[in-house]
């Protein structure tokens, strides 16, 4: 799996993409970084702490009713250890609105004082970056009230730069998902496409749902094999997929398990999270990090 994403890991929209926001930059007062929850250290663009260097930032851990509640909180706290404001999300609720706006309004007040002691109506414009399918576009349409922003459940589906009032007093830039340029580390570009960060088309499925399910295998084998029943927490691993085949009926002519039925059902019933609230990652290991 890792050798295909090498070959198709950072296409060319990925660097027009970097040239725009750096472009966009004089004119951004704070950043609103979307991250998954489930993978904060593999979904967050290193490159954006040298990007964004100097501005007001923000990190939002989004899709967290699909993480463990438990490391979303010490993730919130390393981070606003490290001096960022920061909070866990879920994009599609209405919290998510109320959360976000809060932050961005503490993380631009400073500047906004300072502008009124001048007798100037500050506009605050603030950036919203992410990889791919983080959920930036729905945190923006949940705040707005709207569909105003391109949204989709698959990631690139922004491909430009969208500016969207919130308020007279509050823009947000909308902005294509980015990827890193390089990823040396294969665990973090697992991570990646178990949660959908990397379109499937560029992969082996079939190799991609065994190592999702050899993880949580042993991670969480109860909730594994209470979801597909024939499954038990020593099947070898190059069983997985014919077992998981054979406990929804996914059968072809001649009695043959459908395992590429069931690669693609084991993937999207982890991404919606109905096998169970999992974090691929912990604070503890970014000691460990090599990207």
């Amino acid at each position: 799996m890792t050798e295909d994403m090498h070959i198709q890991w950072y296409p060319g929209h990925m660097t027009k993409t970097r040239r725009q926001l750096s472009e966009s930059l004089s004119l951004i007062d704070a950043v609103v970084e979307v991250a998954d929850a489930r993978s904060p250290l593999a979904s967050r663009n290193p490159d954006f702490d040298d990007l964004f260097s100097g501005r007001a930032r923000i990190v939002l851990l989004n899709k967290a009713d699909l993480a463990d509640p438990r490391i979303s909180r010490d993730w919130i706290t390393y981070y606003r250890a490290q001096g960022l404001m920061a909070d866990s999300i879920v994009a599609t609720s209405r919290s998510a609105a109320k959360i976000a706006v809060s932050l961005i309004e503490r993380a631009t007040r400073e500047r906004r004082v300072a502008m009124q002691k001048k007798g100037v109506s500050k506009v605050v414009r603030c950036m919203i970056v992410g990889i791919p399918n983080s959920g930036k576009s729905t945190l923006i349409n949940r705040i707005v009230g709207s569909r105003c922003a391109e949204t989709g459940d698959r990631p690139g589906v922004t491909r430009s730069r969208q500016w969207v009032r919130i308020s007279p007093y509050l823009e947000l830039m909308d902005t294509p998902g980015m990827l890193w340029p390089k990823l040396e580390n294969a665990v973090y570009a697992q991570h990646l496409a178990f949660i959908g960060s990397i379109k499937d088309s560029v992969m082996d499925r079939e190799r991609l749902a065994t190592s999702l399910l050899v993880m949580l295998q042993q991670r969480c084998p109860d909730a594994l094999c209470s979801r597909y029943s024939r499954l038990n927490p020593s099947t070898p691993e190059e069983d997985l997929l014919p077992v998981v085949a054979q406990s929804r009926g996914f059968l072809l002519r001649g009695g043959m398990m459908d395992t590429e039925r069931a690669a693609c059902m084991v993937l999207d019933e982890f991404r919606a999270g109905r096998i169970a609230r999992i974090s691929l990652e912990a604070p503890e290991d970014t000691d460990a990090t090599d990207f």
